[in-house]
């Protein structure tokens, strides 16, 4: 699996999580594996337990840069391509900040729209270039 596709997966479950909050990371990595929706795979663990266990770190970056929004009113799938950006972003050495950011419009081209690519692109820029 690429380091893409593995995003992917973990954007779908950090998404899957805000429904179910009630289910720990664990249990959705389980029940994913187990509908064989999701390959093992180190890095979607990993990047969904860094983004989950520094969720209010990653949500204060968020409502700190968030100009004129609540974090309540973004859209639940624009809130997961954040948190999970940021993950990468704040927690993840290995992980160049303008591929983060990159990666996070591009999960936002496919699975939101054009104006919350925009909207990604420029929080997480203003992150990138506060940090």
């Amino acid at each position: 699996m690429t380091r893409r596709q593995a995003r992917e997966q973990a954007f779908i479950l950090l998404f899957e999580k805000s429904f179910n909050p009630e289910k720990t990371i664990d249990e959705l990595l389980d029940l994913a594996k187990d509908l064989r929706m999701l390959e093992d795979d180190a890095f979607v663990s990993s990047l969904l337990h860094t983004a989950w266990d520094n969720l209010e770190a990653i949500d204060e970056q968020i409502s700190r840069n968030s100009k004129g929004w609540n974090i309540n009113r973004i859209p639940k799938v624009t809130l997961a391509i954040i948190r999970l950006a940021l993950a990468e972003i704040l927690f993840v050495d290995d992980v160049p900040d303008g591929v983060a950011v990159n990666e996070a419009v591009e999960l936002a081209k496919l699975y939101a729209t054009p104006e919350d690519a925009s909207y990604i692109n420029g929080l997480l820029g203003t992150v990138v270039r506060l940090k």
